[in-house]
């Protein structure tokens, strides 16, 4: 038997979670156990308390009984079912180095397919991105700039990756993300009149570029780029200068960071909402 004093409440004979759950959450680090349950893995304390406040479903809430008792009032009960466990039962689970207070297993929105809705106003496409930490760092970028949608090429990293899911740090909760055959996609909103924005190594400085309120911002894969057969709906090529004169270690920017640049110059413009 375990007693856990969570503020001033009590919580007698606390059961132990099971090493069938235990297996569970941790498969869910897997795309096809994804796919097949239709739930992914959300960690730490600040994303899971935002998650639940958001008033989402949540299926489990796996956290310490400390985090538990500090969460306003109801919000554990929007939990399917909550169970506390110690630090140790946590780390079990987790796939961080050092384990936050907090896990919610929560249920995979139903997906959109992302060539049969061109968005209106901005929204950015992605082509081939492959690394997790790009494509958060991504979902983070457009919702601090005002980009609210994001199309991703059916070859881009999961979305529901714990990887990429850390990376938001939430984010994820204010854009929504589609997958679909880029080439269609990019076909129809050039067939809308939309105008393309691909970044490139060799184009227009974007500070010094005409740039629109619609539109699409094409960013390509980390090592290739844009796929060359994207390239025929690319209306406006856009770069990012270099403002200094060094040679070594800074020959480019990750997708990351220039798609944020890109962004925060569409946003200075008031071009995103």
């Amino acid at each position: 038997m375990r007693t856990v004093a969570v503020q001033a409440k009590i919580i007698i004979d606390l059961p132990m979670i099971s090493r069938s759950r235990i297996q569970f959450v941790m498969s869910l680090q897997r795309k096809k156990v994804r796919d097949i349950e239709k739930l992914f893995v959300i960690e730490g304390d600040k994303m899971v308390r935002e998650y639940l406040m958001s008033g989402k479903p949540v299926r489990y809430l796996i956290a310490k009984p400390e985090f538990i008792g500090s969460i306003p009032a109801g919000l554990a009960d929007c939990a399917d079912e909550t169970i506390p466990v110690t630090f140790r039962e946590l780390a079990k689970i987790s796939t961080l180095k050092t384990p936050h207070n907090a896990i919610a297993v929560v249920p995979v929105p139903e997906a959109e397919s992302g060539h049969d809705i061109v968005p209106v106003g901005l929204c950015a496409a992605l082509d081939f991105i492959q690394d997790p930490g790009n494509l958060g760092t991504i979902i983070r970028a457009a919702a601090w700039f005002g980009i609210s949608e994001i199309i991703c090429s059916n070859e881009c990293v999961d979305l529901y990756n714990p990887k990429v899911i850390q990376a938001t740090m939430g984010a994820f909760l204010n854009v929504t993300v589609r997958y679909g055959d880029m080439k269609v996609f990019l076909e129809k909103a050039r067939k809308q009149g939309l105008p393309v924005y691909a970044t490139l190594t060799e184009g227009e400085p974007v500070y010094d570029t005409g740039l629109t309120d619609t539109g699409v911002i094409l960013l390509g894969n980390e090592s290739r780029g844009i796929s060359g057969e994207l390239m025929q709906y690319v209306t406006t090529r856009l770069s990012i200068p270099k403002f200094t004169t060094a040679r070594f270690g800074i020959d480019s920017l990750n997708a990351g960071m220039a798609a944020a640049i890109v962004f925060s110059e569409f946003a200075r413009r008031g071009y995103s909402k």
